[in-house]
């Protein structure tokens, strides 16, 4: 990964004491840029701003938000993140490491992952939740833009709650992936797919029952308080429809 650029954004949300919540740290080099934005009642806002097109071949990116107890975070992104292929060789890497102390909550909303033709991309997602803390978070990604062939994209998953691992499922898809990943196993030539992760400690006593949700989307039981909606769809639209109709239904 020499000669890519190498990033890292962080974001610590603390109880303020007044029943809001404050950012002692919203730091963000090169291009991953933090703007907080407007929230609600005790809920900060803060915005993942790309300052640059990328990730690029090469590029190595990082986001790490700390949730602590009795504050309330929503992160999302301004706009969808694009794999493109770079000048340096090698694959680039985006790694998010979420972590939600027990009384806290974070919603990690951001926009589509767009996999472009030519692009070499794996995605690394860990999630650490205490026993009582809260977590609403989507994950979609488009294989290619309109008309297009996708690049590679390699993508990994893991949630933790309570120190109990309740989800770790990778994908890989586009060119030089095992076989079958566009079969009727898996994407069945769909060209976008999500997950949506929903953690709530009243699930403990009252858990999700595992239904079908439309055309093309499951919502499915983790262990322990963890629920976990995975849809394919045709398009970006159509993805994000299934994945708010999911978190809808969960109430």
């Amino acid at each position: 990964m020499s000669g890519g650029v190498q990033a890292t954004a962080r974001i610590l949300a603390r109880d303020d004491g007044r029943g809001g919540t404050s950012l002692p740290v919203l730091e963000g080099d090169g291009p991953l840029a933090l703007r907080r934005t407007r929230g609600s009642g005790t809920e900060a806002r803060v915005m993942l701003v790309g300052a640059m097109s990328g990730p690029l071949g090469g590029d190595h990116f990082t986001v790490r938000a700390t949730v602590e107890e009795g504050a309330r975070l929503h992160l999302g992104s301004a706009a969808a993140t694009i794999a493109l292929p770079g000048q340096a060789k090698g694959e680039a890497r985006y790694d998010v490491r979420l972590t939600v102390a027990d009384g806290g909550e974070l919603r990690w909303l951001p926009e589509q992952l767009i996999s472009a033709h030519g692009s070499e991309l794996y995605v690394s997602t860990h999630v650490d939740v205490g026993a009582y803390g809260r977590l609403v978070l989507r994950e979609e990604q488009v294989l290619g833009r309109v008309a297009e062939e996708p690049g590679r994209l390699g993508s990994r998953l893991a949630v933790r709650v309570g120190g109990r691992t309740v989800l770790d499922q990778e994908l890989a898809c586009g060119p030089g992936a095992p076989g079958g990943w566009d079969g009727p196993a898996v994407l069945a030539g769909h060209r976008a797919v999500g997950q949506l992760v929903v953690v709530r400690p009243e699930f403990v006593a009252d858990p999700v029952p595992a239904r079908v949700l439309g055309d093309g989307a499951v919502v499915m039981p983790l262990a322990g308080p963890a629920a976990l909606v995975s849809a394919v769809a045709p398009d970006a639209l159509r993805l994000r429809r299934l994945l708010d109709e999911a978190l809808a239904s969960l109430g």
